[in-house]
């Protein structure tokens, strides 16, 4: 019988300050904070700041588009 393994995690997630994100992406913070608020940015808590999850955005975005 197999043992149960432990879940494997990356050791390096991308992820974004919400700031450097609005800065980045042009938009206000309060717009950012609403759209994680709202589930349309995947966003991680850390300690006492949210952060954007860069590599979950970016998977999400590439299965919604047709990039074949």
């Amino acid at each position: 019988m197999e043992e149960p393994q432990a879940p494997q995690v990356p050791a390096h997630v991308p992820l974004m300050t919400i700031e450097r994100f609005a800065e980045l992406s042009g938009l206000e913070q309060g717009v950012v904070y609403g759209q994680i608020r709202n589930g349309h940015l995947p966003a991680l808590k850390v300690g006492k700041y949210r952060m954007v999850n860069i590599a979950l955005l970016q998977a999400q975005c590439l299965t919604q588009e047709d990039w074949s």
